[in-house]
């Protein structure tokens, strides 16, 4: 019963957040600030959640530093996603016989 009843809580916050903002914004937004503003949520909010994440991920802080540092350092050069992840992984794994 208590699945059903997380279940509705989730439905009723996921449909709130995307009802609200029509309710609140019924012109059009010409601030620059909150348009700038509004733009940013979905990547800071994503940075939030997958950050923290990736560092407690592995258990061991190290592993977790040597494969983000090795995703940034391919991300930048614009390898492909799966490469980048990859090798990622890869290069965490082989931290954790090394640390």
């Amino acid at each position: 019963m208590s699945i059903a009843i997380y279940i509705a809580v989730m439905a009723g916050v996921t449909y709130l957040i995307r009802v609200l903002p029509f309710g609140f914004f019924r012109k059009k937004i010409t601030s620059k600030w909150i348009k700038s503003f509004l733009y940013y949520v979905p990547y800071a909010v994503l940075s939030a959640m997958t950050v923290p994440a990736i560092f407690y991920s592995t258990g061991n802080i190290y592993t977790a530093i040597a494969g983000t540092g090795t995703a940034l350092v391919l991300a930048y050069f614009n390898l492909p996603l799966i490469v980048v992840s990859l090798a990622a992984a890869l290069a965490a794994f082989l931290a954790g016989f090394f640390i």
